[in-house]
């Protein structure tokens, strides 16, 4: 989800790109169903592991977002490049629930809170000058 919310509302300025440390084969139905009802599906959606972007080939990022509790306690690779790196300590909406209501519930919660945090990186990245600058400001919206 937040691979297609930074690519929509960068507006062509941000290329994203998300994986896990563990995906599954496919993205989960009810994320893909969230982003297609705000105009954000795409047939091109697939599950990716993060050491795809580890790779000698892999596109060099600036930034790298872990979004869930999980990744916060793993190693994450190493990605070309050195990117400065950040945590938001979001909940797994695709994790076990006792209803279907409450786990679509869930999606919905966690899409709003990556919108939100979207929109505020992206302020910060064009309001930042200076490298040094931006990096210490980037660093106030980890967890």
């Amino acid at each position: 989800m937040a691979e297609a919310l930074l690519n929509h509302l960068g507006n062509g300025r941000f290329k994203a790109f998300s994986a896990g440390s563990k995906p599954k084969a496919h993205p989960h139905p009810k994320a893909v169903e969230l982003l297609k009802n705000n105009n954000l599906g795409s047939p091109n959606f697939r599950s990716k592991s993060w050491d795809e972007f580890s790779e000698t080939d892999a596109p060099e990022m600036y930034i790298v977002i872990t979004v869930c509790s999980n990744a916060a306690n793993e190693s994450c690779p190493l990605f070309p490049g050195a990117p400065i790196l950040l945590h938001w300590d979001l909940n797994d909406p695709a994790r076990e629930f006792d209803s279907d209501a409450e786990q679509t519930l869930e999606f919905q919660i966690i899409y709003k809170e990556l919108q939100q945090r979207i929109q505020k990186l992206i302020r910060v990245l064009d309001e930042q000058i200076h490298d040094d600058i931006l990096n210490e400001n980037l660093k106030t919206l980890s967890d």
